[in-house]
């Protein structure tokens, strides 16, 4: 077994790539959807104004979708990843370019917008990537939906999905 596929890492991964196939599928019906997810160990959380029956439909064609091969729903450009990675990538341009005594200001403001160019071209292919091989799982086979439950609080609709893995 690969290291990451150990629980609970193992488990977060898949329930990450199943929230991330079905936004895909939500996204297919309604163009203009607005939503955010968070996994954890146990399945996800959804939240924004989606229909509970929607949802449950979505929720269960991902998870055929991704057990029938389409290891390409378990990635999302908009994911968290590609937020992270772009964040870590400027931070490290940042210290790399403003460190050191030897160069003048112009040197560190030329070097700064060089690296923070390179972070955000370089974000979205390395976030893809990282969610690929390291935040999400398309191994779904052993994945279950156990329950989806809706809550209503003010503006905010949340929809958690509980699943079971093995």
């Amino acid at each position: 077994m690969k290291p990451l596929e150990l629980w609970p890492m193992g488990a977060i991964r898949r329930n990450h790539a199943l929230e991330h196939a079905t936004i895909h599928i939500l996204s297919e019906r309604e163009a203009h959807l607005r939503v955010m997810g968070r996994s954890d160990w146990s399945g996800f959380t959804l939240f924004g104004p989606v229909d509970t029956d929607d949802l449950t439909s979505a929720v269960n064609s991902a998870l055929q979708r991704l057990r029938d091969g389409e290891d390409q729903l378990a990635v999302h450009p908009r994911c968290g990843t590609n937020l992270a990675t772009g964040m870590m990538l400027a931070s490290l341009a940042s210290a790399s370019a403003l460190s050191g005594k030897r160069r003048s200001p112009l040197e560190k403001g030329l070097q700064l917008l060089l690296g923070l160019a390179s972070a955000f071209i370089l974000a979205q292919p390395l976030g893809v990537r990282l969610q690929r091989y390291v935040t999400t799982s398309a191994d779904v086979a052993t994945l279950r939906v156990i329950g989806i439950t809706r809550h209503d609080s003010s503006n905010l609709v949340t929809h958690r999905v509980e699943t079971l893995q093995g």
